[in-house]
């Protein structure tokens, strides 16, 4: 018996969806919001909102986009890197060591 994933759309955030696999996102239409969007694994969005609600002090967190936080949440939770391997450079996006 395998294990079930949650993903959450980041258009209309209250949508979920199940399945059994393990992948950092899906692209499917939501059945909320009708738009074909990204729907991301919980566990990222878990850790993308707790950073929005007390953003980690070793990166300029609010100058980042979106897309950029969403990389950073994926990162920490689906692989062994921590924030140390993060460098926001001024004028691009953050870098994994």
């Amino acid at each position: 018996m395998s294990r079930t994933r949650t993903y959450r759309c980041l258009n209309c955030l209250e949508h979920t969806a199940s399945r059994e696999f393990d992948t950092s996102h899906l692209s499917v239409t939501c059945p909320n919001c009708d738009s074909f969007e990204r729907f991301v694994n919980e566990a990222v969005f878990r850790q993308f909102r707790a950073f929005e609600e007390s953003p980690p002090v070793e990166l300029d967190w609010e100058r980042l986009e979106r897309t950029e936080k969403l990389f950073i949440s994926e990162r920490l939770v689906r692989s062994t890197k921590t924030l140390d391997d993060f460098d926001v450079v001024e004028g691009d996006a953050p870098i994994g060591e």
